[in-house]
């Protein structure tokens, strides 16, 4: 993945692709716009042969197994269509996880006091390298709190959006928590939004995730 590549329309990504899996990118992004989702990632790597993966996630960031069903049965025909890929590979869609990849600047609004370790393509305060908290972010750039600054280290580094080239959540307790409790909180206000009623799972679920 690169901060500096991919160029498609209406893409509001930070971090996007390169090369084959660009072109992937560019291929699908239409279909799952028009589906209601939203591109996450793509990468094609080579285990147990070759392997497509299309990371995606509705608006309000749910994804079930239905949803990763819908749209490996509607991206499916476009890439049979324009063949990105020129040896036999394995389309697999998932949704980004919980310790998932930061890949627009609301996600680090989103994620704010967890744990993300984080890459940049040019050296910032000496480092290329960084782990600790989301801090505040604005349309330029975001605060990362470190959790273990080396002797001499300022314990804040701002980092531009645009010299990020890879960002994920790191697995925490705090972050399964918000995580589900997000999760439900989206999928209450969808059912909502669908004229369906809340039924007394839902709210329950929603209560036990926030304790």
């Amino acid at each position: 993945m690169t901060a500096e590549t991919g160029n498609i329309e209406g893409d509001d990504r930070i971090i996007r692709e390169s090369g084959i899996d660009a072109r992937v990118a560019a291929i699908i992004a239409p279909v799952l716009r028009a589906t209601g989702f939203r591109l996450v990632r793509v990468r094609l790597f080579g285990q147990n042969g070759l392997t497509l993966q299309i990371m995606v996630e509705r608006e309000d960031g749910t994804m079930t197994v239905e949803d990763c069903e819908e749209v490996s049965r509607a991206v499916s025909p476009v890439l049979d269509v324009d063949d990105p890929v020129e040896k036999a590979y394995h389309l697999e869609v998932s949704s980004p996880g919980i310790d998932r990849p930061l890949v627009r600047k609301v996600d680090f609004t989103t994620w704010a006091g967890h744990l993300v370790k984080l890459e940049t393509s040019v050296l910032v305060a000496d480092r290329k390298r960084f782990r600790g908290r989301i801090g505040e972010a604005d349309e330029e750039s975001v605060v990362i709190e470190r959790d273990q600054p080396a002797y001499g280290e300022e314990p804040t580094v701002r980092i531009p959006f645009e010299v990020i080239a890879d960002a994920r959540l790191i697995l925490t307790d705090d972050l399964i928590r918000d995580a589900l409790s997000k999760d439900n909180r989206a999928r209450k206000e969808a059912k909502k939004h669908r004229g369906e009623e809340v039924d007394a799972d839902d709210a329950e679920d929603e209560t036990e995730t926030e304790e």
